[in-house]
């Protein structure tokens, strides 16, 4: 799969969105430190109106690499067995919460018709590399071992998420992979994912400011999560840099032209899909890192994310 670097205008509801984000003279994530980065989220975050009903939301604890950890699970209709879902939360391993993604998981359990398991893992710096990574490894192997008392399908568990998320995500897939007490895992779920140390690759530079996340805010997430540079290239740091992908589940890979991600993302499909895995990959052409989670500022963000979450309901449910 060769890089195609087109974008079409940005959306214009996303455009005015930075343009008021530029008017606040807000200064970039770069420059502050992770306290202050954390309390520029929290006050960022504006829970959209009246929560999205969902039959069932709960807290639970998972396994994490050094302990339990929290997760909060999503269920659409509590009385079924359904497909499982792990949701690994974005925000460059130093940002993000359960709350600040629930809007997102709950609308991922009712389009997918699964339970969505949304974990709380450790954050950096003062978790990092291979801390996060292993939160994520232990709690979707938790969840395998745990679908019966989830009321999951065993055959139908999959693993998700957003940004650093993905990356997480993805990691979990890897590392499910060569387990052979369980069935395999039944999809990966990567919105535009982190997958590669790589600062040089095209979109890292053609989109390296003016959106909401930018190059210099991606280096200070690394920088956090992993300052050991030497460690940047294990396939836990970069999943791209996996000795051999191959038998990795089915993957669904959500891009946008207009983020600095854009060409790692490129790079991991056709990774998997020079390695046989089956791999579907959307790219919006006009939206940026985040329309995720920005469907309340943009139509055209709410209508990709209906369409994503549409396809991992055909993967999960495919028999």
């Amino acid at each position: 799969m060769p890089e195609d670097t087109l974008q079409i205008p940005l959306d214009h509801d996303l455009e005015r969105l930075l343009t008021l984000a530029a008017a606040t003279g807000q200064p970039g994530i770069s420059t502050m430190t992770p306290a202050r980065a954390r309390q520029w989220a929290d006050d960022s975050f504006t829970p959209a109106g009246e929560r999205r009903k969902i039959a069932s939301v709960q807290s639970l604890t998972v396994a994490g690499g050094d302990g339990p950890i929290p997760a909060r699970i999503y269920d659409p209709a509590p009385e079924s067995t359904l497909p499982l879902l792990v949701y690994f939360h974005g925000g460059g391993w130093v940002l993000g919460s359960l709350d600040q993604s629930d809007d997102a998981c709950r609308r991922l359990a009712i389009e997918t018709h699964a339970r969505v398991i949304s974990v709380d893992y450790r954050l950096a710096p003062e978790a990092p590399y291979p801390a996060p990574c292993d939160d994520a490894i232990a709690a979707t192997r938790d969840v395998i071992s745990r679908a019966s008392e989830l009321r999951g399908r065993p055959e139908r568990i999959g693993v998700s998420g957003d940004s650093a998320g993905g990356h997480l995500a993805a990691v979990a897939a890897i590392a499910m992979r060569d387990r052979t007490d369980h069935p395999p895992l039944a999809c990966q779920f990567l919105i535009y994912p982190v997958t590669d140390c790589d600062f040089k690759r095209p979109s890292m530079i053609t989109n390296a400011s003016g959106r909401l996340l930018e190059t210099a805010g991606m280096e200070w997430f690394w920088n956090h999560f992993c300052p050991d540079r030497d460690q940047r290239t294990e396939w836990k740091a970069s999943p791209i840099r996996v000795a051999d992908p191959a038998g990795l589940p089915p993957a669904i890979i959500a891009l946008a032209a207009h983020d600095p991600l854009y060409s790692e993302g490129i790079a991991y499909a056709r990774r998997l899909q020079d390695a046989g895995v089956t791999t579907t990959v959307r790219t919006a052409r006009d939206l940026i890192h985040g329309y995720y989670g920005l469907t309340q500022a943009s139509p055209r963000a709410d209508s990709e994310v209906s369409t994503l979450n549409r396809l991992v309901r055909d993967v999960l449910h495919s028999s």
